[in-house]
């Protein structure tokens, strides 16, 4: 890490660095993911059927992403910045929430609030699923908090004999 090493990276060279951004997909109500009665998969079972789409709040924020992202690069003093957007599709994202809502209410949700899903009482779903939205942190630990939490619940079911 020397002078001579710091000195050299000051000059152009054969490198790059990029940056990336998230943002929230917000919880539509019309987003969702039902099960397709009319097609199976090979074992028989109904396949999911997917009806969401990136809407007008999420298109703008990906322009401001790429935005701020170029700023931050060029005030940090990085040349040739480019910059682009090559678009984005629900389920492009590796932390997509809110396909089986955990809840209060069977009507409006499909887990419980111990992640178990309301009509089947030995199914927990512990990943984002279960949650409707996320800030742009990565969402695994409170994934790991709720998966133990859930096996904590069912375990204490299962010895009462209530699953």
């Amino acid at each position: 890490m020397g002078a001579a090493f710091k000195e050299a990276i000051t000059e152009p060279g054969q490198w790059a660095i990029g940056i990336t951004g998230f943002g929230e997909l917000l919880p539509y109500h019309d987003n969702k993911i039902t099960l397709d009665k009319d097609r199976k998969d090979k074992w028989g079972l109904p396949i999911l059927a997917m009806d969401a789409e990136i809407k007008d709040n999420e298109k703008k924020m990906r322009v401001d992403i790429v935005k701020e992202a170029r700023e931050m690069l060029e005030n940090a003093g990085v040349k040739n910045v480019q910059s682009w957007d090559r678009g984005h599709n629900v389920g492009d994202g590796i932390h997509e929430m809110g396909t089986a809502r955990m809840g209060r209410d069977p009507k409006t949700s499909v887990l419980n609030e111990h992640n178990q899903v309301w009509d089947a009482k030995n199914v927990f779903v512990t990943d984002g699923a279960c949650m409707v939205s996320s800030a742009c942190q990565n969402p695994s630990l409170t994934y790991m908090a709720l998966t133990a939490r859930a096996a904590n619940f069912a375990a204490d079911e299962l010895k009462k004999g209530n699953i």
